[in-house]
């Protein structure tokens, strides 16, 4: 078995935050977004004895981030040689997963690089993955028309994979893992792929219906707990999560113990790190604020702040700030009279 992580896409959607660094490579809560998927394959890395992880990645013109070096050291942390393959240019998620047809052999596991995951039973479904063929997760959503959805009887078996539906059909989205019994299979299909969706793209959907119609059966399975991080709406909430996961776990040792936090109240659950300075500020809930930065007379919540940052007098909500950002709203005197709005 192998892992393939596609993670060509220009993430758009996230400027200017990904203008620096590729999305993957965004920190949530004091690690980047990769990091954190790596190490939640990283049991089923241990049982399935898996020695190849492969990476698509797309053009990359940043001459201060060298993305294969860095992908390099995340994959010899967990004890694996990492396999590159380019996509040069963005025509969608098959067409991405073509450019790696050298390793669609055998059984394979697919994860997109913008999503992380909680499942307690995955290496359990995987193990029975001789009965379900090919699986594919799913979570139930609130706004299905963003997403590709699966259609499934009784039993859990997909009868229809439809793209960002106009009309409701299912409430069960694809979240970007699935599991291949034969990766021959679907290097055969994406071969064949003749249809781009309105933005000129190829999309996997489309192809796993097509081996759907010829009889491939795919199964769905529901996840615990899904992050996605495909836009700025979808980042800050994932944060949420993540850091509401976290904070259960570690029982408040979220906050660095080399941070300064003097005359704030921190409403938790919170990430603070290293060498950080907070004063007379109210910083939560749901915040994660890098290293080195200095915070002063400002409320913040639901946010992500990066490395050395200063931020005064602020009032942020739903906020991302980069690295080496400064952000001072003006300090003022205001009168106001009675039944006043401002």
């Amino acid at each position: 078995m192998k892992i393939i992580i596609p993670m060509a896409g220009k993430g758009s959607r996230l400027h200017p935050h990904t203008l620096k660094i590729p999305k993957p490579f965004i920190p949530i809560a004091g690690k980047t977004i990769l990091k954190r998927l790596l190490e939640s394959l990283s049991k089923l890395i241990k049982i399935f004895s898996i020695n190849e992880i492969v990476f698509i990645i797309g053009k990359n013109n940043n001459e201060y981030f060298n993305i294969e070096k860095n992908l390099i050291n995340l994959s010899n942390d967990i004890g694996i040689n990492p396999i590159i393959y380019y996509q040069k240019n963005p025509l969608g998620t098959a067409d991405a997963l073509l450019k790696a047809k050298n390793s669609l052999v055998g059984p394979i596991i697919i994860i997109f690089s913008d999503t992380l995951f909680y499942n307690k039973n995955f290496e359990n479904e995987l193990n029975r993955k001789y009965e379900y063929d090919n699986i594919i997760w799913t979570k139930k959503i609130n706004n299905p028309n963003l997403f590709g959805v699966v259609k499934c009887n009784s039993l859990g078996l997909i009868t229809h994979f439809i793209e960002k539906p106009n009309n409701y059909i299912s409430n069960l989205a694809i979240i970007g893992i699935y599991y291949f019994k034969n990766g021959l299979l679907l290097k055969k299909e994406l071969e064949s792929i003749l249809y781009k969706d309105e933005q000129g793209e190829y999309q996997l959907t489309s192809v796993l219906e097509n081996m759907r119609k010829k009889g491939t059966n795919f199964f769905s399975k529901e996840v615990n707990e899904w992050m996605d991080f495909g836009c700025k709406k979808t980042v800050i909430s994932s944060n949420s999560k993540i850091l509401s996961i976290e904070y259960s776990k570690k029982n408040n040792k979220l906050i660095h113990k080399k941070s300064i936090i003097k005359n704030s109240l921190i409403i938790n659950p919170c990430y603070i790190d290293e060498n950080t300075i907070i004063k007379d500020s109210i910083i939560g809930p749901y915040v994660s604020i890098g290293k080195f930065t200095k915070i002063n007379n400002s409320n913040i919540k639901e946010s992500i702040i990066f490395d050395n940052t200063k931020i005064n007098f602020a009032i942020l909500r739903n906020s991302i700030i980069g690295n080496y950002c400064s952000y001072i709203e003006k300090e003022k005197e205001i009168n106001l009279g009675d039944y006043s709005k401002l």
